[in-house]
């Protein structure tokens, strides 16, 4: 099993509401997981947002803290509900409604790396993906929400940026149009999961490196932009921004 949920680096001293976390770029492939696969040690990762954390360890040297996933994409995806189990995979499993993800193959527990290439040879039990559930996805939201209570009773008001990558699949089309190809994406869920302020002020950060900035497409934001930028309840008492940042 990948010996961590997460890993969490803190400032010395908190400056900012934002809090940087890549659920993506766990690369933890323990020998009992990859003998279980019929997918080489490369082909494995082809899923995960490889080194995304090193280009946002910097996030604590400005005072915000960063969390970094510990378990890969492939074992356990931190960007969908918990809810999204795949009956293809799973013994056991409800038939889910419309969702489009996880007939794909990419449920919380998937079934297929990048290309559709299937991981394992059989099903896995329910037990097993309850198991994973409980010992990675959950600590890591758990987290999630305590930093951004921790924020918001700071500042009176947190913001999470949801770090990824791009695969270059996904901006093909961008580039036959004859568009220049972005180079960050910015998902806001179409302006449901923060303030134009907010994404306005990031998307200039950006635009003033000179870098090639757009919203929302091909990525507008997966389980978490929508969980965390909707977020209300009593226990939180406050509505949290969120962006989903691909680079």
């Amino acid at each position: 099993m990948p010996k961590t949920a997460f890993t969490l680096f803190r400032p010395e001293r908190v400056l900012t509401p934002v809090v940087f976390a890549s659920p993506h770029s766990g690369r933890d492939y323990p020998w009992s997981f990859l003998r279980r696969t019929v997918l080489d040690e490369h082909v494995i990762r082809t899923s995960e947002d490889a080194y995304v954390d090193r280009l946002f360890e910097c996030g604590p040297q400005f005072g915000a803290p960063f969390l970094c996933a510990g378990a890969p994409r492939a074992f356990v995806d931190l960007n969908r509900a918990a809810e999204e189990l795949d009956p293809a995979l799973i013994e056991g499993a409800r038939k889910p409604g419309h969702n489009p993800r996880v007939m794909s193959g990419l449920g919380v527990i998937p079934r297929v790396v990048a290309g559709g290439r299937n991981i394992y040879r059989g099903k896995l039990t329910m037990a097993e993906a309850e198991g994973r559930i409980d010992r990675y996805w959950r600590p890591y939201h758990q987290q999630v929400q305590t930093l951004l209570t921790e924020a918001h009773e700071r500042f009176g008001e947190a913001v999470l940026v949801d770090c990824h990558s791009m695969p270059h699949e996904a901006l093909e089309p961008i580039a036959r149009s004859g568009a220049r190809r972005p180079e960050v994406v910015i998902g806001d869920r179409f302006g449901a999961s923060a303030s134009e302020e907010i994404v306005e002020r990031i998307e200039m950060a950006f635009v003033a490196a000179g870098l090639v900035v757009v919203r929302n497409a091909p990525f507008a934001g997966a389980y978490i932009t929508q969980h965390y930028g909707g977020l209300r309840g009593s226990s939180t008492r406050f509505r949290s921004r969120l962006i989903a940042l691909s680079t």
